[in-house]
């Protein structure tokens, strides 16, 4: 079990950057590969990025490629996502996921059908 608790969202400019952070607590944070995910109202829960345990590989969706960065730092049981050049599409609730197995599909075919733990979201929303 882990449990997830993202924070970090709030109002921003386009244009501009936010940084999310999800803490982990439970087992090890090591032994878990961490995403993100986002759902803006009346859409499907979105693919944003994903990072491995070691933090060593990483893939984002193509809508957010080049302007998002994952990272994590596992002394301090944390996932960040700096999110740059933020767009008014961009405007959703962001939510950390977890997951023990690392398999292809899931770089293949991304999505929430591979996350067992998640957290709670925190909105993030980006005005024109």
């Amino acid at each position: 079990q882990v449990q997830l608790v993202e924070s970090g969202g709030g109002l921003v400019q386009a244009g501009g950057s936010l940084r999310l952070s999800c803490a982990a607590s439970g087992r090890t944070f090591s032994s878990f590969a961490l995403a993100w995910f986002r759902q803006a109202p009346g859409e499907e829960r979105e693919f944003v990025a994903v990072i491995s345990f070691g933090g060593g590989r990483t893939y984002y969706a193509d809508s957010v490629k080049g302007r998002f960065t994952v990272s994590r730092d596992n002394a301090k049981n944390t996932v960040y996502l700096q999110m740059d050049s933020l767009k008014p599409e961009d405007t959703a609730v962001y939510y950390c996921a977890a997951t023990s197995k690392w398999t292809t599909m899931m770089i293949i075919t991304p999505g929430p059908q591979y996350y067992p733990y998640w957290g709670q979201g925190t909105q993030v929303t980006v005005s024109s």
